[in-house]
């Protein structure tokens, strides 16, 4: 393994891949999933349980999206603060929804160990980082509203929190004990092994086409078959494709780059999250923070690599490394990766049932490894049940963003201008 080159971490370090072959002919089930990601596969593995028949259609290979490709981090609650997702959603959802996420990390970590998952799991926590005192002011109101909550949230100053960190850099960085880290690729490959020992099918390759009606059930096409099912899951999130659905008009796509060390070792090293946490700071173009299981420093931001140049990413990373961890002298960056991000104006998820028999599922904002989980659990249990109450949030319409394209153009460029911004010393 030698250069710099394009490819995702977690894939390099998953040696185990899901072997099956594209969707041929005509197949019935009770339902079909499209998209073999984590909400996909965990909504196939409840309904499995179950005793239901279910098949996976998955347009490339398992973990080829986001749920392969994120930081790895297993973060309780959403993207914003509690407080304000009950002002949103109005207090009885938003209580709700802050309870079934807050909780979701343990959903992680059971599902895991029941069925002997190896993803490089580790329930430490994570940590959040105060990049400035607008970031300490931020992570102080976080701390009171989820402790208010019964969270098990701590604010770390001082030498503890450089203790935790391992950076002077931080003066205060929130713990959440709840959270922790995984690598999100094995932890999607190992879902979909589970889904097929519990007796059921995977087709890979096989992009959906068309949904349509037929009779008292489903056809999902595809280009070379089709699946007959009574239940259809749509989970393909930010890498919705075709004009079968207008899922992808419901919000609009961000990206997020991480680049990743060759894997280090030493005094300086050691030191950076030494008690095993996945961190991120408080700035509005974020950086994120982690080591893999071999010792690798992981960084990431929002924004693209694969329409930069190497030179431009290297300088970034050694940026933020620079002035995070200064000790380590000069690092070695082995690859780099982009992921796509499913936003929505409030960050918070939308749940939908365009038809009788069909639920579909969009913005993550980021948080896709916890809602995923929980969220596949709840489709299966609401297509079992037929009982909205089995739901975290309730179904709403779907409703097009208009401005998805513009956004998304708007941010790719505001975020871009950040990072060079950064590399040129102007900002950091």
């Amino acid at each position: 393994m030698s250069g710099f080159r394009q490819e995702c971490l977690w894939e390099t370090v998953t040696p185990t891949q899901v072997e099956s072959a594209a969707l041929s002919g005509q197949v019935k089930f009770d339902v079909c999933v499209i998209g073999g990601g984590i909400t996909g596969l965990c909504a196939a593995l409840h309904l499995l349980e179950q005793g239901k028949t279910v098949c996976v259609l998955e347009a490339y290979k398992v973990g080829h999206g986001g749920s392969g490709r994120n930081v790895g981090l297993v973060n309780a609650g959403t993207w914003i603060k509690p407080d304000d997702v009950e002002s949103t959603l109005g207090e009885p959802l938003g209580k709700r929804l802050n309870e079934v996420l807050g909780q979701a990390p343990a959903e992680v970590f059971a599902l895991i160990q029941r069925y002997g998952i190896d993803c490089q799991a580790r329930n430490d926590g994570t940590l959040h980082m105060a990049h400035n005192a607008a970031g300490l002011v931020d992570l102080e109101a976080r701390e009171e509203q989820w402790r208010r909550r019964g969270a098990d949230v701590e604010l770390l100053t001082g030498s503890t929190c450089e203790a935790y960190c391992g950076t002077s850099k931080i003066t205060a960085a929130l713990l959440d004990r709840r959270a922790g880290t995984i690598n999100p690729m094995g932890y999607t490959i190992g879902l979909a092994l589970a889904v097929i020992r519990l007796g059921g099918t995977i087709y890979q390759h096989s992009p959906v086409n068309a949904l349509n009606r037929q009779a008292d059930a489903w056809l999902v096409g595809t280009g070379q078959g089709a699946v007959v099912a009574e239940k259809v899951v749509i989970s393909t999130g930010a890498y919705t494709e075709g004009q079968w659905t207008e899922l992808q008009r419901n919000y609009f796509r961000g990206y997020y780059y991480q680049v990743a060390s060759v894997p280090l070792a030493g005094p300086a090293a050691e030191k950076i999250l030494q008690h095993g946490q996945g961190s991120w700071d408080t700035r509005t173009v974020l950086s994120s923070i982690r080591r893999d299981a071999e010792g690798r420093l992981a960084l990431g931001s929002l924004g693209k690599a694969s329409n930069k140049p190497d030179w431009f990413i290297r300088s970034w990373a050694d940026r933020i490394q620079r002035h995070y961890f200064p000790e380590l002298g000069k690092v070695e960056w082995e690859l780099h990766w982009t992921g796509c991000i499913d936003f929505t104006p409030d960050h918070l998820m939308r749940i939908f049932e365009p038809a009788p028999g069909i639920v579909a599922v969009t913005g993550y904002n980021g948080r896709g490894n916890t809602t995923g989980t929980v969220i596949g659990r709840a489709f299966a249990e609401f297509l079992l049940k037929d009982d909205p109450d089995r739901l975290p949030i309730p179904f709403t319409r779907m409703k097009a963003l208009h401005t998805a394209g513009l956004r998304s153009c708007a941010y790719e460029v505001g975020f871009s201008l950040y990072h060079a911004g950064q590399c040129l010393r102007v900002i950091l």
